[in-house]
């Protein structure tokens, strides 16, 4: 880490899976502002990943690249690591944030189902941080999972979903035991802070909200603080989930 306050990874380089829209991409301009070079992972959205590379490139020049994958492809993970080292000569924290999220209930479940939200969600972070352990070690780096509070508690009609963040829950603590001390592994469990990109009704809305402390609903960017956090300010932090939920995890419901 640099002692500059408002640059603290400058010369770092952050791999994000997911990156071009939604808390993928609040991640990336968070750690861009942080002063590192970022590397925007995406696999359908390459519109929004050149736009979000032109616009943190406009701010400082060859600090952001776009890389095009899919994370079930088993040659992705050390496809990924090899390219942002070729961009950037480094590798200092992997955020695994890219996620399938759909319903599958209990009597419609495919293998197909099975094979991309437990790929997307578990299999993939597994192998992607394998991957990138060897660089992390080399600039005693840092592993970050986005991770859901529904890995503690069942959201009905996504038994999948929720199983898959629960192995990502235990794989966090894992790794973390098993990398330390050079590397840290942490994650983030967002509650409310996007609604599902598929439709929903207000009232259910609304009736997550009053489940909240707060009463009100985050920003992907309360999520990309917290993510500048573990990478900034967190040397001590390992093998933790921090919810950011707007205190929805503390309600009995």
């Amino acid at each position: 880490m640099t002692d500059s306050s408002d640059q603290p990874l400058a010369g770092q380089a952050v791999l994000i899976t997911g990156a071009a829209r939604r808390v993928g991409a609040a991640i990336a301009r968070e750690a861009h502002a942080a002063g590192a070079n970022v590397a925007i992972h995406y696999r359908r959205s390459a519109a929004d990943a050149l736009a979000l590379a032109a616009e943190l490139n406009a701010l400082r020049s060859a600090s952001a690249v776009t890389l095009g994958a899919d994370l079930i492809d088993p040659a992705t993970p050390a496809a990924l690591v090899e390219a942002t080292l070729a961009s950037f000569g480094r590798l200092d924290v992997l955020v695994n944030n890219a996620s399938s999220f759909y319903p599958t209930p209990v009597g419609s479940i495919t293998l197909e189902q099975w094979d991309d939200l437990m790929g997307t969600n578990l299999r993939t972070p597994l192998f992607l941080s394998q991957a990138a352990v060897p660089a992390l070690r080399d600039t005693q780096g840092l592993i970050l999972n986005l991770i859901d509070i529904h890995g503690y508690r069942p959201l009905k009609n996504h038994p999948l979903y929720c199983s898959a963040k629960a192995g990502l829950i235990m794989l966090t603590q894992s790794l973390a035991r098993e990398l330390g001390p050079l590397v840290r592994v942490n994650g983030i469990a967002p509650g409310p802070v996007l609604w599902p990109e598929t439709p929903m009704q207000a009232a259910h809305q609304q009736m997550i909200v009053e489940r909240t402390a707060l009463k009100r609903v985050g920003t992907p960017r309360d999520v990309a603080r917290t993510a500048r956090f573990f990478m900034c300010d967190a040397p001590y932090i390992t093998g933790q989930i921090l919810a950011v939920d707007g205190g929805r995890s503390t309600s009995g419901h």
